[in-house]
């Protein structure tokens, strides 16, 4: 598990927004640690809502993946890239992803995205069907938990951002984005986490 905790300076957020990160205290999240499950969870998030896209996962999974036994119950694996390149487009059809088919059956993915830095992998994954910045951002981020990459002008960290300083900011993604970048500074890995830890534990992130 890493752990973020807000810098108490080194930024430009307004004061507002900063006492509210430094008042969430230090945040663990996990890291995923499966790039193939990181990808997937991107591109099933692509165009869709959060909580709509949770919903398409666990019903995929649970139709092709493996089955696994935990202590809370049974839990499902996200299907293989080997499994899903076998699947019709009758099988993505039925599971409502036939938007994601062609990104998901991608299958020259290999060890080699394992030993990309960052910024590389970035960029490799965007050479995937499908798979723009914000789809490689996000993977990146849950996998390396670099989340400088992550895409920062999403609705989310603009919402969370508005919400827990009282302070309005620019409404469109690329101006959001900008502003963003420019108030944290050298944080922006940091602080981007956290102001979507903030929507996690005091709002709705469906």
């Amino acid at each position: 598990m890493d752990v973020f905790v807000a810098p108490p300076g080194g930024h430009r957020l307004p004061a507002a927004l900063s006492s509210a990160l430094v008042a969430l205290g230090p945040v663990g999240r996990v890291r995923n640690p499966d790039l193939w499950d990181a990808f997937a969870n991107s591109i099933i998030r692509q165009v869709i809502r959060a909580g709509h896209a949770r919903k398409l996962y666990r019903r995929f999974a649970e139709a092709f993946g493996e089955r696994v036994e935990t202590p809370h119950g049974p839990a499902w694996l996200f299907p293989s890239p080997e499994t899903i390149v076998d699947l019709d487009d009758d099988a993505f059809r039925a599971m409502g992803l036939t938007f994601h088919a062609p990104a998901l059956a991608y299958s020259e993915r290999g060890e080699k995205w394992l030993t990309l830095a960052p910024c590389d992998l970035f960029e490799e994954l965007q050479t995937v069907t499908r798979v723009g910045s914000w789809s490689a951002g996000a993977t990146v981020a849950d996998f390396l938990h670099d989340w400088s990459l992550y895409p920062y002008g999403d609705r989310a960290v603009r919402t969370w951002a508005t919400r827990a300083g009282g302070t309005l900011w620019p409404d469109s993604e690329s101006e959001f984005a900008r502003a963003w970048q420019a108030a944290t500074g050298a944080h922006l890995s940091t602080l981007t986490l956290l102001a979507l830890a903030w929507g996690v534990i005091h709002g709705d992130t469906g």
